[in-house]
């Protein structure tokens, strides 16, 4: 089946970090560009950050830029997002997606693309 799994969300105090993984199965991550999204109670799904599978190339969101860091294990075939002093706005539930006509990312946009969504992990940012 093909497929993300995300993991490691959880509660997490203003200032504190986390480290979401997204497991791919049936593709191979070195194929895609891969982004991770988020998507806040009541709130649009956004883009978070990408990283290319072209180049590795990274692209993050201005909100979260300095804060978060995107990477990946090509044999866990599995990506990685780093948050560092996360903040109440950062709660939301985080999700992973291949764009599966890219190799390069076009920044933190969702494109029509964007395909094996998981099922996501709650990130909640609170004291």
């Amino acid at each position: 089946q093909v497929q993300f799994v995300e993991s490691g969300g959880g509660l997490v105090q203003p200032g504190g970090s986390l480290r979401l993984s997204c497991a791919a199965s049936g593709f191979f991550l070195d194929a895609y560009a891969i982004g991770w999204f988020r998507q806040a109670p009541g709130k649009e799904r956004d883009g978070v950050s990408c990283i290319s599978s072209s180049d590795r190339s990274t692209y993050y969101a201005g909100s979260v830029r300095g804060r978060f860091t995107i990477s990946r294990d090509l044999a866990k075939n599995t990506v990685y997002l780093q948050m560092n002093d996360l903040k109440p706005e950062d709660t939301a539930v985080y999700y992973c997606a291949a764009d599966i006509m890219r190799t390069r990312c076009l920044g933190t946009t969702i494109t029509t693309e964007m395909s094996y969504w998981g099922k996501g992990t709650l990130v909640t940012v609170s004291s």
